[in-house]
């Protein structure tokens, strides 16, 4: 397994940004405005991230009294992380490609500047779930042996 690697994350936030910028600039005026807290939902999975990333650390590290952690436990987990990680990235992009559409046009449509708010939120929330993403995956590496020679 090899482990995820910020470019790759780069690159589908470039993409993701570049499509929804694209987007907005040939339809933005035929949509509503976009919701305030629409990016929280994005915390809500870097929680629950976080909340497992230090509940296998201790496991995996084989702390005492921490009971041992299931191979395929393990490997759900590095699933999880792997697609947060990346859903973060997809979303950092789309709202970046927001922000940088809207921050322009404030005086050309109402809608802009509550939207720039929302892609705000959106962006610092899809940080958070890269971060939540990346360390949930770092808690997942299995510890070096002691006593192998390496």
């Amino acid at each position: 397994m090899r482990f995820t690697k910020p470019r790759d994350l780069l690159a589908v936030g470039l993409i993701a940004g570049l499509l929804v910028h694209l987007l907005l600039r040939l339809s933005y005026d035929t949509l509503p405005e976009l919701p305030t807290f629409a990016g929280f939902t994005l915390l809500v999975i870097a929680a629950v991230d976080l909340v497992l990333a230090f509940s296998l650390r201790a496991r995996i590290q084989r702390k005492p009294g921490a009971a041992p952690v299931q191979p395929l436990t393990a490997a759900r987990a590095v699933a999880l992380a792997k697609a947060s990680s990346l859903l973060g990235a997809i979303m950092a992009g789309a709202w970046a490609g927001v922000l940088i559409y809207v921050m322009p046009v404030q005086d050309e449509f109402d809608a802009a500047r509550h939207d720039l708010v929302s892609a705000v939120v959106g962006l610092i929330s899809a940080a958070v779930l890269i971060s939540a993403g990346l360390w949930l995956e770092h808690c997942c590496k299995t510890p070096k042996d002691p006593n192998s020679d390496e």
